[in-house]
């Protein structure tokens, strides 16, 4: 439901602009899950394997499966920023974007873009807050990345943005809110660690 708190905030926002920024956010989203779920799959099978060594007080293998996932779950990341600095044009044409589409969405997939390493570090790290039995971590970095920080920093930026005539501003919102959110999750984590 946190997802869609957040798609609803950002969809409110948006569409103070343009149509076209709502579409390109939708297009977004739909692009990201090929970059996010192999992060997402790859997290769903550390979670039994950090939580049996946990239990079987193996704490090596269990420190080395968090930090082998962190690393795998960013290099995924980092091939998703790449591709989305690279071609943001034929990713967006995939759902026949319009010549506005194109001006909104490609310096705004660049933008966003960045904001996917951190984002890998944190899903591993709160996959891993699952399997230590700290879920309420896990949900907390989760809400405090998309509602506490993401949507209310896209709302300063949209109508600071729009206030300048800088309308790609509010791309900014996922890596500050990315940042914010590794912030977090790390203070968590040295925390259980």
């Amino acid at each position: 439901s946190i997802g869609s708190v957040m798609m609803f905030g950002m969809n409110r926002i948006l569409i103070s602009f343009t149509e076209a920024a709502t579409a390109v956010f939708g297009a977004y989203f739909k692009l990201n899950s090929f970059i996010f779920m192999p992060v997402f799959g790859m997290n769903n099978g550390v979670v039994p394997i950090v939580a049996y060594n946990y239990g079987a007080q193996n704490r090596l293998r269990m420190v080395e499966t968090i930090k082998r996932s962190t690393i795998y779950a960013s290099c995924i990341m980092v091939f998703g920023t790449v591709l989305f600095q690279l071609i943001p044009g034929p990713l967006l044409k995939i759902f026949d974007a319009t010549d506005t589409m194109l001006t909104v969405g490609i310096p705004a997939l660049r933008i966003i873009s960045l904001s996917f390493c951190m984002a890998g570090a944190c899903i591993a790290l709160g996959s891993s807050f699952q399997a230590l039995g700290k879920a309420v971590y896990s949900m907390t970095t989760s809400i405090i990345r998309q509602l506490v920080f993401l949507v209310p920093i896209a709302y300063v930026l949209a109508r600071y943005g729009q206030s300048i005539g800088n309308d790609d501003l509010v791309w900014w919102c996922y890596p500050i809110a990315e940042i914010a959110s590794l912030g977090v999750t790390m203070l968590f984590f040295l925390r259980v660690y």
